[in-house]
């Protein structure tokens, strides 16, 4: 068994990977491929119906929400955000917490004005920054809700008196959260949701139609809304995985569930982190991520005899972002806390020296 640590594209549940095998030999019955089936046909509709049932049960959504799946990644979303929600004589509100978010206020800035509120940049964002005011005059507030290459993530999210807009690619339905405090959810599928490839978009209706600006079709959110995700084809075989992980979320008792299952599984590494003479955490500790558990080692000369330990104990993806070093293990779903289990022990035997 390999214990997949990876950031992303990240582990997937073993019923979705069978799942899919299945469809791209025989989907639905029809003797097709999911590769090549018409996304217009109702077998694949069907498909994207359930999708959508599946976020709004698992999420407990509210009305007056809209769900499309999206290509582009998030990063798309940093543009089609301000050109739907931001006209040029607005002001944008953003908290700086890591490289995604970084790139965000930097797209922003193409359409309109952009109130950097505050920042961890300070710290190489070891933190997530609190006590700052939302303006009321704010088009809209943006915010990353965990910080894959820095390792932080926000348990709550502040009051606003304007819409907040969250990019969740990394920790959506890791955790039960309130949809009805949030404008807009975004979140690139390959973290904790499926495959790369479609990207999730939860919309408030009321906010949309608001800007002056003329809309480039393929950017209106309005349009894919419309036309249920259909305007243009769909990228149908990750809508189809993703499909199947939300029904082993559902499966697994939901989101619930799920954070009871992340928080053994992030108690446990940091415990060893903590305990292990060799290591140390990289954030502040009461805003470290139940996924991304970034560490370091108080003599970096050893991380290659501990990565060389780590690839003969099967353990995959440990290896922290380029921008930062160290050590970066992902706990994502669909990670088994056995896998967890298996890098402590591997740290405690490289301590001891075994």
């Amino acid at each position: 068994m390999i214990h997949n640590f990876s950031a992303g594209p990240a582990i997937l549940p073993q019923s979705a990977i069978q799942g899919s095998i299945e469809a791209i030999q025989n989907f639905a019955g029809t003797g097709l491929s999911i590769l090549e089936i018409s996304h217009r046909s109702k077998q694949f509709e069907a498909v994207v119906d359930e999708a959508c049932d599946l976020v709004k049960e698992l999420l407990g959504m509210p009305e007056g929400y809209s769900i499309i799946f999206l290509g582009g990644g998030a990063s798309l979303q940093f543009d089609m955000i301000p050109m739907n929600l931001l006209d040029e004589s607005q002001t944008a509100a953003y908290v700086n917490t890591g490289v995604w978010a970084s790139r965000a206020i930097k797209e922003a800035k193409l359409f309109g004005n952009v109130n950097v509120l505050a920042s961890s940049e300070d710290k190489n964002f070891n933190y997530v920054p609190k006590g700052y005011a939302i303006p009321e005059d704010a088009a809209y507030f943006h915010c990353t809700s965990n910080n894959t290459i820095y390792g932080t993530e926000m348990f709550s999210f502040p009051d606003s008196p304007v819409p907040v807009v969250c990019d969740m690619s990394s920790d959506i339905f890791s955790h039960p959260i309130d949809v009805s405090k949030f404008g807009m959810i975004y979140a690139g599928a390959q973290k904790n949701m499926g495959p790369a490839g479609v990207t999730l978009c939860i919309i408030k209706n009321d906010i949309l139609g608001k800007v002056s600006r003329k809309l480039p079709t393929m950017l209106n959110y309005q349009i894919h809304i419309d036309n249920g995700s259909m305007y243009n084809t769909p990228s149908v075989f990750a809508i189809y995985v993703s499909m199947l992980t939300l029904k082993w979320v559902k499966e697994m008792g939901g989101v619930s569930a799920m954070e009871t299952r992340n928080t053994a599984k992030s108690n446990l590494l940091y415990a060893e982190i903590d305990r292990n003479s060799l290591f140390k955490g990289t954030c502040e500790v009461e805003d470290r991520s139940r996924m991304n558990v970034c560490f370091v080692m108080n003599d970096p000369s050893q991380d290659d005899a501990f990565l060389a330990l780590a690839k003969e104990r099967k353990l995959s993806g440990l290896k922290g972002h380029r921008s930062v070093g160290g050590f970066r293990a992902s706990l994502y779903n669909a990670l088994p806390i056995e896998s967890v289990e298996a890098l402590v022990q591997a740290m405690k035997d490289f301590e001891k020296g075994i």
